[in-house]
């Protein structure tokens, strides 16, 4: 009886013990769930927390642009060069730029401004209904999980209790074995010391001792029919025991596999997908913000790569062209009714004035070829100096250096170079700037030079070649008149016409001999005077 009775209590504790183990994860299961809602609740109240501070920030933000760009389009408003060119729809390119800025500017205020509503309005309402609906399918997902916990834990009961049935049926089985067995081998012994003593004994003996007989034989039958009922109790037990066992470890497989995956499912129901959406707004927002930047820079980066000189010189000098325009030409003023508005070359004067023309032409030489020296000199320089400005003497992503705790004495020391290097082009550039200006200084003064000695010169080769030519007919009309006379010919019509226009008109007129006509006139004053055209009018 103590040899079968051990195991039983140890296969009692075993379940127990394991009993105890299942309790123990189930509680752990059902706070694990719980925390993981609580971290979800955190993690919302945490995200909304943040939203609610970069909207405050980005609001912020946006109203500094505001007023930022505000200041200066005001300034800019109340300039006169405002209405001015705003007035003639073309902008000076620095200044386009500087109006891109603006824009891009006010555009980035209100870009900030609907992002931090896009926060407020709808990212934190969100969370908060994202946290709501986490909370009440986390309360009805535990009520169900709870219930196939308790579920679970009352089939394990039944198996306890199945399995205590099955253990008592069987130790009544045994016993009744074990009697059984004592009364067969009672029965046996019987059976072989009866026969023995039938032989030898007397006939009253040996019915006495064939009641003995039957009682054991009574005795064995009603052991075995207790033993058979017995057996028959413990097989059913048993049956229950195992149909039981079975179910319980379908029943915790089916929940550990698929019911807890399934009640966690139903836990996280809509709580990935709600978060998608909400951070694909916030990606959508932020995506939107930096396109609409992007795009503003682009706009500036064009009108910084439209950046032209020559068209902003033309531009301001067609919109101001009452001061840039060349004032009118100073005018003679005749002295007393001296009506001589040209240089001339008088007989007693001519050698002077070609004297003085060949000492200009002699400088005018001279200064051309300085001057162009000057100038080649002058655009090198400028040259040398347009490309210190446009060099590249800074890398702006060295700014955004993420690590700055490890390369903090490279930075250090990278900032001291810099700094060196700066120094040295902006010395660089000062000196090349004092250089180029002297030499530009030169230049104009060279060039204005120029301009004075080529103005003299010419007006003295004019006057030069007018005498000669004006020699050259007196000289001619001279031998014409004493051939005439010495011929007896009257003077020409032609010439007497002439002579009679010019001391008629020629003081207050501008002649052939003040100003060269054309070609095509002179043609066409000699054809009609061939015809006898001109004479008639030149008489008139």
């Amino acid at each position: 009886m103590a040899s079968h009775g051990k195991p039983r209590r140890d296969r009692g504790s075993d379940y127990e013990s394991q009993i105890k183990e299942i309790r123990i994860q189930l509680v752990e299961q059902v706070k694990c769930i719980d925390g993981q809602v609580d971290f979800r609740q955190q993690l919302l109240q945490d995200m909304s927390e943040f939203l609610r501070r970069k909207a405050e920030i980005n609001l912020e933000y946006s109203r500094s642009l505001e007023k930022l760009s505000d200041r200066f389009s005001s300034k800019i408003r109340n300039s006169k060069e405002h209405h001015s060119f705003r007035k003639e729809q073309h902008l000076l390119s620095p200044v386009n730029c500087w109006y891109m800025i603006l824009n891009q500017t006010r555009q980035e205020s209100r870009d900030h401004a609907s992002l931090s509503d896009v926060y407020t309005s709808h990212l934190i309402p969100r969370l908060a209904h994202i946290g709501e609906d986490i909370t009440r399918l986390a309360k009805k997902s535990k009520e169900v999980g709870v219930q196939q916990q308790e579920d679970l834990l009352k089939l394990v009961s039944e198996l306890q209790g199945a399995m205590k049935t099955y253990q008592l049926y069987h130790n009544d089985c045994l016993n009744s074995e074990h009697k059984l067995k004592e009364a067969e081998k009672q029965e046996e012994k019987r059976t072989g010391r009866v026969s023995e003593q039938t032989a030898s004994s007397p006939v009253a003996d040996r019915g006495q001792r064939r009641s003995s007989l039957k009682k054991t034989e009574r005795l064995v039958e009603k052991r075995l029919k207790k033993y058979l009922e017995n057996s028959q109790k413990c097989s059913k037990a048993r049956n229950e025991y195992l149909i039981n066992l079975n179910t319980v470890n379908a029943n915790i497989n089916n929940y550990y596999i698929n019911d807890v995956s399934d009640l966690i499912d139903c836990c996280d129901l809509g709580f990935h997908l709600s978060m998608g959406k909400t951070l694909r707004i916030y990606l959508q927002a932020e995506e939107r913000v930096q396109a609409s930047r992007q795009q503003g820079l682009q706009s500036i980066e064009g009108a910084v790569d439209n950046l032209d000189a020559q068209a902003d010189k033309n531009k301001m000098m067609e919109m101001r062209s009452d001061v840039f325009c060349p004032p009118p030409r100073f005018e003679f003023q005749p002295h007393e009714g001296d009506e001589v508005s040209e240089v001339r070359s008088e007989p007693l004067l001519h050698q002077e004035l070609v004297t003085r023309f060949q000492h200009i032409q002699s400088r005018l030489s001279s200064e051309n070829l300085e001057t162009e020296e000057v100038n080649k000199t002058l655009k090198a320089t400028l040259q040398a100096l347009l490309d210190i400005i446009g060099a590249d003497d800074f890398d702006v992503l060295d700014a955004f250096q993420s690590s700055q705790s490890t390369e903090s004495l490279k930075s250090t020391g990278s900032d001291t170079s810099s700094k060196t290097s700066t120094a040295k082009r902006r010395a660089n550039q000062q000196d090349t700037e004092n250089f180029y200006v002297t030499k530009f200084q030169k230049y104009l003064a060279g060039r204005s030079t120029i301009c004075k000695l080529q103005a003299k010169r010419d007006q003295l080769k004019e006057a030069i070649d007018k005498a000669a030519i004006s020699e050259s007919n007196v000289s001619g009309r001279r031998r014409y008149l004493s051939r005439a006379q010495s011929s007896g010919e009257s003077i020409p019509r032609v010439v007497s016409s002439c002579i009679r226009f010019i001391n008629l008109h020629g003081l207050q007129h501008e002649g052939i001999f003040r100003v060269p006509g054309s070609q095509a006139q002179v043609n066409e004053i000699r054809s009609a005077f061939e015809k006898g055209e001109y004479i008639i009018y030149l008489n008139i």
